[in-house]
């Protein structure tokens, strides 16, 4: 294969698994809140439920759509390249690309299962428990995996729990864009509020990993945060915080606001972009070649996100009874 043409390749897969790391906590997180509610109840969970176990159904898609990530193993992930890459000790034979792999399917079929489960409105109390505990261990793994071990030498013990508040962050945002029909003002209050829960809890954990990792003075966890400071990709953690924290945060701490359909689907829309941009800002600076990535994790992120909206929106109508090509 020509150099160019390597090049191009190499960029669409790394573009491909930051889109895919951002888009994944739809149905991830989907899954996670009709979880929840199988526990806590409550009208939220009846109201946001027509979005959610659809979407919590796409988590087999999900499986799916890993699938150019596991080809691209190499092209992605120093280690699997050369094996000399992987720190020494433990951390090598951990890093292995079929130990990967196999972690991965563990998880996603997981995660799928869990799914098709709740998507159906099944699984009572103690499947949901179940369930929850087996998550928190999967995302333990996974979020290191997919994300951490693209630079070996970072290592962040509070960064799982930061991509488990945000995979719901994305779930209820895409509830809140998708906006079903039984959402009444109080229930659109109730979704503002976890929006700003889920928020604030992903803010949280980010600037606190900083801080913690910053005044640590560890050359390894400076360096990881310096390559993401430089002026080609801040401006992606700025955006992501503006357009997913910020102005949302915002328009919700309006009571009256908080109470309407077309700003929910607005603050939907805008948190799920500063998802996207979030998750492109910790994949992409890996890379050498930070433009023709971010270009192609922009235009991935968008199919993916289509795709789940078109899905998820002809289920919603089937349930609304309009018909399938209303408008």
């Amino acid at each position: 294969m020509p150099e160019a043409a390597h090049g191009a390749v190499q960029a669409a897969a790394r573009g491909w698994l930051a889109a895919y790391a951002a888009w994944s906590g739809i149905p991830i997180g989907s899954v996670v809140l009709l979880l929840i509610h199988r526990l806590t109840g409550g009208r939220w969970g009846e109201v946001l439920s027509p979005v959610l176990r659809p979407a919590a159904g796409l988590t087999p898609l999900a499986a799916l759509a890993f699938v150019p990530v596991g080809i691209a193993l190499a092209s992605l992930y120093p280690w699997a390249a050369d094996p000399g890459h992987a720190p020494p000790g433990v951390a090598l034979l951990y890093l292995h690309p079929t130990a990967f792999l196999a972690r991965s399917t563990v998880a996603l079929v997981a995660w799928s299962l869990a799914g098709l489960v709740v998507a159906a409105g099944r699984g009572g109390p103690l499947f949901a428990a179940g369930a929850l505990l087996l998550h928190g261990v999967l995302i333990s793994v996974i979020a290191v995996d997919w994300v951490l071990s693209l630079e070996p030498g970072f290592v962040s013990s509070a960064f799982a729990a930061g991509v488990a508040i945000e995979q719901v962050l994305a779930a209820l945002a895409f509830a809140a864009l998708l906006s079903p029909p039984a959402l009444d003002e109080g229930s659109a209050g109730d979704l503002g509020g976890l929006l700003i829960a889920a928020m604030l809890g992903t803010l949280y954990i980010g600037l606190m990993s900083f801080i913690v990792a910053w005044y640590g003075d560890l050359p390894e966890k400076a360096e990881w945060y310096l390559r993401r400071a430089e002026p080609g990709t801040v401006w992606l953690v700025l955006a992501a915080i503006a357009a997913g924290a910020l102005v949302p945060f915002g328009l919700l701490l309006n009571g009256r606001l908080r109470r309407s359909r077309a700003v929910l689907r607005a603050t939907g829309a805008l948190v799920l972009t500063g998802v996207a941009l979030h998750g492109f800002w910790l994949i992409v600076p890996a890379f050498d070649r930070r433009t023709l990535p971010l270009a192609f994790a922009a235009a991935s992120f968008g199919l993916l996100a289509l795709v789940s909206a078109a899905v998820v929106r002809q289920f919603v109508r089937r349930l609304a009874g309009e018909p399938s090509h209303a408008g």
